[in-house]
Protein backbone atom coordinates (compact mmCIF):
# COMPACT_ATOMS: atom_id res chain seq x y z
CA UNK A 1 0.00 0.00 0.00
CA UNK A 2 1.21 3.50 -0.89
CA UNK A 3 0.17 6.22 1.27
CA UNK A 4 1.08 9.64 1.07
CA UNK A 5 2.57 11.44 4.63
CA UNK A 6 2.62 14.93 5.49
CA UNK A 7 5.40 17.21 4.08
CA UNK A 8 8.00 18.62 6.90
CA UNK A 9 9.06 21.83 6.74
CA UNK A 10 10.63 24.69 8.97
CA UNK A 11 9.67 27.86 10.32
CA UNK A 12 12.34 29.78 12.59
CA UNK A 13 13.41 25.91 13.39
CA UNK A 14 10.19 24.91 14.23
CA UNK A 15 9.15 21.47 12.60
CA UNK A 16 5.74 22.29 10.64
CA UNK A 17 4.12 19.43 8.83
CA UNK A 18 1.55 20.17 6.25
CA UNK A 19 -0.75 17.62 5.22
CA UNK A 20 -3.25 18.87 2.30
CA UNK A 21 -6.31 17.60 1.54
CA UNK A 22 -9.59 19.27 -0.31
CA UNK A 23 -12.42 16.28 0.11
CA UNK A 24 -14.14 18.83 2.50
CA UNK A 25 -13.42 22.30 3.50
CA UNK A 26 -12.20 21.91 6.67
CA UNK A 27 -8.43 22.26 8.30
CA UNK A 28 -7.22 20.69 11.47
CA UNK A 29 -4.56 22.36 13.45
CA UNK A 30 -2.01 20.86 16.10
CA UNK A 31 0.63 22.96 17.94
CA UNK A 32 2.63 20.58 20.43
CA UNK A 33 5.32 21.33 23.38
CA UNK A 34 7.06 18.64 24.06
CA UNK A 35 7.02 19.29 27.53
CA UNK A 36 4.37 17.33 29.28
CA UNK A 37 2.91 16.42 33.18
CA UNK A 38 6.00 14.16 33.22
CA UNK A 39 8.44 16.78 33.82
CA UNK A 40 6.01 19.17 36.09
CA UNK A 41 7.35 20.52 39.73
CA UNK A 42 7.09 17.71 42.34
CA UNK A 43 4.16 18.01 44.65
CA UNK A 44 2.56 20.13 41.81
CA UNK A 45 0.41 17.01 40.03
CA UNK A 46 -2.21 18.63 37.41
CA UNK A 47 -0.44 22.18 37.25
CA UNK A 48 0.65 21.03 33.21
CA UNK A 49 -3.01 20.73 32.60
CA UNK A 50 -4.68 22.99 34.46
CA UNK A 51 -1.92 25.76 32.75
CA UNK A 52 -2.74 24.48 29.52
CA UNK A 53 -6.71 24.90 30.05
CA UNK A 54 -6.13 28.27 31.29
CA UNK A 55 -3.82 28.87 28.18
CA UNK A 56 -6.89 28.07 25.98
CA UNK A 57 -9.53 30.01 28.18
CA UNK A 58 -7.85 33.39 28.12
CA UNK A 59 -6.66 33.56 24.47
CA UNK A 60 -5.38 37.12 23.75
CA UNK A 61 -6.72 38.27 27.24
CA UNK A 62 -10.49 38.36 26.21
CA UNK A 63 -13.11 37.14 28.58
CA UNK A 64 -13.93 33.60 28.44
CA UNK A 65 -17.74 34.07 27.45
CA UNK A 66 -16.32 36.40 24.22
CA UNK A 67 -14.20 33.47 23.12
CA UNK A 68 -16.98 31.13 23.71
CA UNK A 69 -19.57 33.29 21.76
CA UNK A 70 -16.76 33.87 18.52
CA UNK A 71 -15.85 29.88 18.66
CA UNK A 72 -19.84 29.41 18.23
CA UNK A 73 -20.49 31.80 16.18
CA UNK A 74 -17.42 31.00 13.44
CA UNK A 75 -18.09 27.03 13.87
CA UNK A 76 -14.53 26.21 15.62
CA UNK A 77 -13.43 23.55 18.02
CA UNK A 78 -10.79 24.52 19.73
CA UNK A 79 -9.29 22.37 22.75
CA UNK A 80 -5.92 22.13 25.15
CA UNK A 81 -4.98 18.61 25.54
CA UNK A 82 -2.07 17.52 28.56
CA UNK A 83 -0.42 13.93 28.95
CA UNK A 84 3.09 12.97 30.12
CA UNK A 85 5.01 13.66 27.13
CA UNK A 86 2.99 16.72 25.63
CA UNK A 87 0.92 19.50 25.54
CA UNK A 88 -0.87 20.57 22.44
CA UNK A 89 -3.61 23.03 21.49
CA UNK A 90 -5.63 22.24 18.36
CA UNK A 91 -8.45 23.63 16.26
CA UNK A 92 -10.70 22.12 13.88
CA UNK A 93 -12.07 24.99 11.87
CA UNK A 94 -13.99 25.55 8.22
CA UNK A 95 -12.05 26.89 5.79
CA UNK A 96 -13.71 30.11 5.36
CA UNK A 97 -12.97 30.92 9.16
CA UNK A 98 -9.15 29.74 8.86
CA UNK A 99 -7.31 33.33 9.30
CA UNK A 100 -9.62 34.15 12.68
CA UNK A 101 -8.85 30.66 13.67
CA UNK A 102 -5.24 30.76 13.42
CA UNK A 103 -5.55 34.28 14.86
CA UNK A 104 -7.11 33.03 18.57
CA UNK A 105 -5.15 29.57 18.79
CA UNK A 106 -1.85 32.15 18.19
CA UNK A 107 -3.19 34.52 21.32
CA UNK A 108 -3.94 31.06 23.14
CA UNK A 109 -0.54 30.14 22.34
CA UNK A 110 1.55 33.22 22.48
CA UNK A 111 -0.56 35.78 24.45
CA UNK A 112 -2.70 33.87 27.29
CA UNK A 113 -4.06 36.56 29.66
CA UNK A 114 -3.73 33.67 32.56
CA UNK A 115 -5.89 35.74 34.40
CA UNK A 116 -6.42 34.97 38.26
CA UNK A 117 -10.12 35.26 38.09
CA UNK A 118 -10.36 32.39 35.31
CA UNK A 119 -7.26 30.32 37.50
CA UNK A 120 -9.93 30.10 40.20
CA UNK A 121 -12.61 29.27 38.17
CA UNK A 122 -10.79 26.52 36.60
CA UNK A 123 -9.18 25.32 40.00
CA UNK A 124 -13.02 24.45 41.47
CA UNK A 125 -13.52 23.00 38.14
CA UNK A 126 -10.76 20.75 38.29
CA UNK A 127 -11.71 19.82 42.21
CA UNK A 128 -15.10 19.30 41.11
CA UNK A 129 -13.65 16.86 38.05
CA UNK A 130 -11.68 15.18 41.23
CA UNK A 131 -14.70 14.42 42.91
CA UNK A 132 -16.79 13.42 40.10
CA UNK A 133 -14.27 10.74 39.09
CA UNK A 134 -14.58 9.01 42.56
CA UNK A 135 -17.75 7.81 40.77
CA UNK A 136 -16.20 6.25 37.79
CA UNK A 137 -14.37 2.73 39.23
CA UNK A 138 -12.70 2.51 35.63
CA UNK A 139 -10.74 5.43 36.44
CA UNK A 140 -10.25 4.59 39.67
CA UNK A 141 -8.75 1.02 38.73
CA UNK A 142 -6.95 2.44 36.37
CA UNK A 143 -5.54 5.36 38.59
CA UNK A 144 -4.74 2.74 41.06
CA UNK A 145 -2.94 0.70 39.22
CA UNK A 146 -0.73 2.85 37.54
CA UNK A 147 0.04 4.83 41.01
CA UNK A 148 1.12 1.35 42.42
CA UNK A 149 2.93 -0.12 38.75
CA UNK A 150 4.89 3.24 38.74
CA UNK A 151 5.59 4.34 42.56
CA UNK A 152 7.95 6.52 42.80
CA UNK A 153 8.25 7.28 38.74
CA UNK A 154 6.40 10.47 37.54
CA UNK A 155 4.41 7.90 35.24
CA UNK A 156 2.38 7.34 38.50
CA UNK A 157 1.29 10.85 38.97
CA UNK A 158 -2.07 11.56 37.93
CA UNK A 159 -1.91 14.46 35.10
CA UNK A 160 -5.04 15.66 36.74
CA UNK A 161 -3.64 16.55 39.69
CA UNK A 162 -5.36 15.61 43.43
CA UNK A 163 -7.17 17.53 45.86
CA UNK A 164 -4.33 18.33 47.76
CA UNK A 165 -1.98 19.32 44.86
CA UNK A 166 -4.48 21.41 43.14
CA UNK A 167 -5.74 23.28 46.27
CA UNK A 168 -2.07 24.05 46.88
CA UNK A 169 -1.78 25.79 43.68
CA UNK A 170 -2.19 29.69 43.00
CA UNK A 171 -1.69 31.82 39.67
CA UNK A 172 1.99 33.02 39.60
CA UNK A 173 2.64 28.49 39.54
CA UNK A 174 0.82 28.74 36.11
CA UNK A 175 2.28 32.13 34.88
CA UNK A 176 5.61 29.81 35.92
CA UNK A 177 4.75 26.61 33.86
CA UNK A 178 3.59 28.50 30.79
CA UNK A 179 6.70 29.95 30.91
CA UNK A 180 8.56 26.94 30.96
CA UNK A 181 6.33 25.28 28.41
CA UNK A 182 5.49 27.45 25.91
CA UNK A 183 8.99 28.15 24.08
CA UNK A 184 10.15 28.04 20.51
CA UNK A 185 12.56 25.29 20.41
CA UNK A 186 10.11 22.88 22.15
CA UNK A 187 7.41 23.66 19.66
CA UNK A 188 5.78 21.12 16.95
CA UNK A 189 2.81 22.64 14.30
CA UNK A 190 0.58 20.38 12.01
CA UNK A 191 -1.51 21.46 9.79
CA UNK A 192 -4.07 19.61 7.18
CA UNK A 193 -7.10 19.94 5.54
CA UNK A 194 -8.42 22.30 2.70
CA UNK A 195 -5.11 24.43 2.72
CA UNK A 196 -2.53 25.23 0.72
CA UNK A 197 1.51 24.61 1.89
CA UNK A 198 2.00 28.77 1.48
CA UNK A 199 -1.33 29.26 3.49
CA UNK A 200 -0.09 26.86 5.96
CA UNK A 201 3.38 28.21 6.45
CA UNK A 202 1.80 31.60 6.62
CA UNK A 203 -0.05 30.50 9.34
CA UNK A 204 2.66 29.06 11.28
CA UNK A 205 4.49 32.20 11.02
CA UNK A 206 1.48 33.68 12.67
CA UNK A 207 1.27 30.84 15.36
CA UNK A 208 4.92 31.62 16.23
CA UNK A 209 4.48 35.21 16.09
CA UNK A 210 4.57 36.07 20.33
CA UNK A 211 6.17 32.83 21.40
CA UNK A 212 9.27 33.47 23.38
CA UNK A 213 13.07 32.13 21.97
CA UNK A 214 14.73 28.80 22.68
CA UNK A 215 14.81 27.32 26.51
CA UNK A 216 17.19 24.76 28.15
CA UNK A 217 16.74 21.05 27.03
CA UNK A 218 14.19 19.89 29.30
CA UNK A 219 15.80 17.71 31.86
CA UNK A 220 14.71 14.14 30.71
CA UNK A 221 12.96 11.66 32.96
CA UNK A 222 14.39 8.05 33.86
CA UNK A 223 13.02 5.06 32.50
CA UNK A 224 10.80 2.94 34.52
CA UNK A 225 12.02 0.09 36.73
CA UNK A 226 9.83 -3.13 37.01
CA UNK A 227 7.93 -3.61 40.04
CA UNK A 228 9.04 -6.52 42.23
CA UNK A 229 7.08 -9.22 43.22
CA UNK A 230 3.30 -8.99 42.68
CA UNK A 231 1.13 -6.59 44.77
CA UNK A 232 -2.67 -5.79 44.81
CA UNK A 233 -4.11 -2.61 44.71
CA UNK A 234 -7.76 -2.81 46.28
CA UNK A 235 -9.29 0.40 46.12
CA UNK A 236 -12.80 -0.07 48.97
CA UNK A 237 -15.95 1.13 47.22
CA UNK A 238 -19.38 -0.09 49.40
CA UNK A 239 -21.75 -1.49 47.36
CA UNK A 240 -19.79 -2.19 44.38
CA UNK A 241 -21.95 -5.21 42.21
CA UNK A 242 -19.26 -5.16 39.86
CA UNK A 243 -15.61 -5.38 40.26
CA UNK A 244 -12.95 -3.20 37.74
CA UNK A 245 -9.85 -5.61 37.05
CA UNK A 246 -6.56 -4.03 36.07
CA UNK A 247 -3.90 -6.08 35.59
CA UNK A 248 -0.39 -4.22 35.00
CA UNK A 249 3.42 -5.01 34.33
CA UNK A 250 6.08 -2.95 32.44
CA UNK A 251 5.85 -2.71 28.84
CA UNK A 252 8.03 -2.20 26.08
CA UNK A 253 9.37 0.91 23.77
CA UNK A 254 9.00 1.15 20.28
CA UNK A 255 12.86 1.93 20.27
CA UNK A 256 13.11 -1.61 21.41
CA UNK A 257 13.90 -3.77 17.88
CA UNK A 258 10.98 -6.19 19.44
CA UNK A 259 8.09 -4.02 19.97
CA UNK A 260 6.12 -4.74 16.57
CA UNK A 261 6.71 -8.27 17.54
CA UNK A 262 5.25 -7.93 21.22
CA UNK A 263 2.44 -5.56 19.50
CA UNK A 264 1.37 -8.82 17.49
CA UNK A 265 1.59 -11.16 20.35
CA UNK A 266 -0.96 -8.67 22.16
CA UNK A 267 -3.42 -8.43 19.24
CA UNK A 268 -3.77 -12.23 19.75
CA UNK A 269 -4.25 -12.18 23.17
CA UNK A 270 -6.19 -9.07 24.06
CA UNK A 271 -6.73 -6.66 21.23
CA UNK A 272 -9.12 -7.86 18.57
CA UNK A 273 -12.92 -9.59 19.39
CA UNK A 274 -11.08 -12.92 18.47
CA UNK A 275 -8.49 -12.89 21.01
CA UNK A 276 -7.82 -15.47 23.45
CA UNK A 277 -8.70 -12.98 26.35
CA UNK A 278 -12.52 -12.01 24.78
CA UNK A 279 -13.22 -15.38 23.62
CA UNK A 280 -12.45 -17.37 27.15
CA UNK A 281 -13.58 -14.51 29.59
CA UNK A 282 -17.03 -13.08 27.33
CA UNK A 283 -17.71 -15.81 24.85
CA UNK A 284 -17.42 -18.56 26.90
CA UNK A 285 -17.90 -17.97 30.17
CA UNK A 286 -19.99 -14.48 30.35
CA UNK A 287 -17.82 -12.89 33.02
CA UNK A 288 -17.45 -9.83 31.45
CA UNK A 289 -19.15 -7.63 28.70
CA UNK A 290 -15.37 -7.00 27.22
CA UNK A 291 -12.25 -8.18 27.95
CA UNK A 292 -8.78 -6.38 26.55
CA UNK A 293 -5.39 -6.37 26.84
CA UNK A 294 -2.94 -3.02 25.77
CA UNK A 295 0.41 -1.73 25.14
CA UNK A 296 -0.02 2.34 24.79
CA UNK A 297 3.25 4.28 22.91
CA UNK A 298 4.94 6.79 24.80
CA UNK A 299 7.97 8.56 25.39
CA UNK A 300 9.51 6.06 27.87
CA UNK A 301 8.18 2.71 28.56
CA UNK A 302 4.39 2.68 29.67
CA UNK A 303 2.33 -0.24 31.02
CA UNK A 304 1.27 -3.37 29.07
CA UNK A 305 -2.34 -3.83 30.85
CA UNK A 306 -5.09 -6.53 30.93
CA UNK A 307 -9.11 -4.71 31.82
CA UNK A 308 -12.17 -6.91 32.98
CA UNK A 309 -15.19 -5.71 34.74
CA UNK A 310 -16.77 -8.83 35.81
CA UNK A 311 -19.40 -9.38 38.64
CA UNK A 312 -18.24 -9.30 42.07
CA UNK A 313 -19.43 -12.77 42.43
CA UNK A 314 -17.09 -13.80 39.65
CA UNK A 315 -14.43 -11.31 40.38
CA UNK A 316 -12.04 -14.16 41.67
CA UNK A 317 -12.39 -17.02 39.17
CA UNK A 318 -11.88 -14.31 36.38
CA UNK A 319 -8.77 -12.96 38.33
CA UNK A 320 -7.38 -16.41 38.51
CA UNK A 321 -8.17 -17.34 34.56
CA UNK A 322 -6.48 -13.71 33.29
CA UNK A 323 -3.40 -14.68 35.99
CA UNK A 324 -2.98 -18.36 34.37
CA UNK A 325 -3.83 -17.25 30.63
CA UNK A 326 -1.28 -15.08 31.11
CA UNK A 327 1.83 -17.14 32.43
CA UNK A 328 0.60 -19.80 29.36
CA UNK A 329 0.29 -17.02 26.73
CA UNK A 330 4.53 -15.67 28.03
CA UNK A 331 5.57 -19.32 28.20
CA UNK A 332 4.31 -20.85 25.79
CA UNK A 333 3.31 -18.20 23.24
CA UNK A 334 0.82 -18.27 20.02
CA UNK A 335 -0.20 -20.37 17.37
CA UNK A 336 1.10 -20.02 13.48
CA UNK A 337 -2.80 -19.89 13.38
CA UNK A 338 -3.19 -17.13 15.51
CA UNK A 339 -0.61 -14.96 14.03
CA UNK A 340 -2.26 -15.01 10.81
CA UNK A 341 -5.03 -13.75 11.95
CA UNK A 342 -3.86 -10.84 14.05
CA UNK A 343 -1.48 -9.97 11.51
CA UNK A 344 -4.30 -9.84 8.74
CA UNK A 345 -6.31 -7.63 11.11
CA UNK A 346 -3.74 -5.40 11.76
CA UNK A 347 -2.45 -4.87 8.21
CA UNK A 348 -6.33 -4.50 6.53
CA UNK A 349 -7.22 -2.75 9.76
CA UNK A 350 -4.36 -0.02 8.33
CA UNK A 351 -6.23 1.65 5.91
CA UNK A 352 -8.70 3.37 8.17
CA UNK A 353 -4.96 4.61 10.47
CA UNK A 354 -4.25 6.93 7.25
CA UNK A 355 -7.65 7.24 5.29
CA UNK A 356 -7.92 11.13 5.86
CA UNK A 357 -5.50 13.74 5.84
CA UNK A 358 -5.69 14.82 9.61
CA UNK A 359 -5.30 10.80 10.34
CA UNK A 360 -1.97 10.85 8.41
CA UNK A 361 -1.14 14.02 10.28
CA UNK A 362 -1.67 12.85 13.73
CA UNK A 363 0.65 9.72 13.42
CA UNK A 364 3.28 11.80 11.42
CA UNK A 365 2.93 14.47 15.18
CA UNK A 366 2.57 10.88 17.12
CA UNK A 367 6.82 9.99 15.28
CA UNK A 368 8.19 13.05 17.12
CA UNK A 369 6.70 13.59 19.98
CA UNK A 370 6.73 10.22 20.84
CA UNK A 371 10.71 9.56 20.01
CA UNK A 372 9.27 6.56 18.03
CA UNK A 373 11.77 5.45 15.14
CA UNK A 374 11.38 7.61 11.40
CA UNK A 375 8.71 5.98 9.31
CA UNK A 376 7.27 3.73 12.25
CA UNK A 377 3.90 4.37 11.16
CA UNK A 378 4.52 3.87 7.39
CA UNK A 379 6.99 0.75 7.43
CA UNK A 380 4.00 -0.62 10.03
CA UNK A 381 1.95 -2.84 7.61
CA UNK A 382 5.74 -4.42 5.98
CA UNK A 383 6.82 -5.10 9.72
CA UNK A 384 3.93 -6.40 10.97
CA UNK A 385 3.32 -8.78 7.77
CA UNK A 386 7.17 -10.03 7.94
CA UNK A 387 6.97 -10.50 11.70
CA UNK A 388 7.48 -13.96 12.28
CA UNK A 389 6.15 -16.55 15.06
CA UNK A 390 9.34 -17.05 16.44
CA UNK A 391 10.21 -13.43 16.87
CA UNK A 392 6.77 -12.99 18.30
CA UNK A 393 7.26 -15.88 21.02
CA UNK A 394 10.84 -14.59 22.24
CA UNK A 395 9.67 -10.99 22.58
CA UNK A 396 6.79 -12.08 24.68
CA UNK A 397 9.50 -14.29 27.04
CA UNK A 398 12.23 -11.66 27.43
CA UNK A 399 9.69 -8.40 27.87
CA UNK A 400 6.86 -9.70 30.22
CA UNK A 401 7.30 -10.95 33.51
CA UNK A 402 4.14 -11.91 35.02
CA UNK A 403 5.74 -12.61 38.45
CA UNK A 404 6.37 -9.06 38.99
CA UNK A 405 2.92 -7.16 38.20
CA UNK A 406 0.41 -5.21 39.44
CA UNK A 407 -3.47 -6.41 40.10
CA UNK A 408 -5.71 -3.34 40.93
CA UNK A 409 -9.32 -3.76 41.43
CA UNK A 410 -12.60 -1.41 42.67
CA UNK A 411 -14.84 -3.29 44.60
CA UNK A 412 -16.22 -3.81 47.94
CA UNK A 413 -13.39 -5.58 49.92
CA UNK A 414 -15.98 -7.50 51.87
CA UNK A 415 -17.46 -9.12 49.24
CA UNK A 416 -13.83 -9.94 47.31
CA UNK A 417 -11.08 -8.98 48.53
CA UNK A 418 -10.14 -12.05 50.81
CA UNK A 419 -10.87 -14.65 47.15
CA UNK A 420 -8.80 -12.31 45.87
CA UNK A 421 -6.17 -13.00 48.29
CA UNK A 422 -6.44 -16.74 47.70
CA UNK A 423 -5.88 -16.18 43.99
CA UNK A 424 -2.18 -14.38 44.73
CA UNK A 425 -1.26 -15.74 47.97
CA UNK A 426 2.30 -14.22 47.53
CA UNK A 427 1.07 -11.10 47.00
CA UNK A 428 1.33 -7.82 48.49
CA UNK A 429 -1.95 -6.16 49.38
CA UNK A 430 -3.08 -2.45 49.85
CA UNK A 431 -6.47 -1.28 50.36
CA UNK A 432 -7.49 2.20 49.20
CA UNK A 433 -10.08 4.02 50.12
CA UNK A 434 -12.06 5.14 46.95
CA UNK A 435 -12.13 8.94 47.84
CA UNK A 436 -8.44 8.93 49.11
CA UNK A 437 -6.84 11.88 48.20
CA UNK A 438 -3.84 9.94 46.37
CA UNK A 439 -6.22 8.67 43.33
Amino acid sequence: MSTHYPQVHTVENIPVLVETSSAIPIIHVSVATRRGAAVEPAGADGLTRLTSRLMRRTAGGVPLTEIEQTLDRLGISLGADTNYSNVSLTAVVLKRSAEKCMTMLADALGKPGLSEQEFSRLKRETLAEITEGQDNDRGLASRALRRTLFAGHPYGRSVGGTVSTITSLEPAHAKVRYQQLVRKSDLLIGISGDITEKDALRFAELLIANVDGNSPPASDIAEPKPTSGRKIAFVNKPERSQTQIFIGLLGSHPKDEDHLHLHVGNTVFGGMFSSRLMQQVRVKRGWSYGAYSSLPLDRHRQAFSMWTFPKSEDAAACLKLELEMLSEWVEKGVTEKELRSAKNMLTRSYAFMVDTASKRLGLALDEILYDLPPGYYASYPKHVADTSLDEVNAALRRRLDPTNLVVALVGTSDRVLADVQAVMPDATTEVIPFDSETL
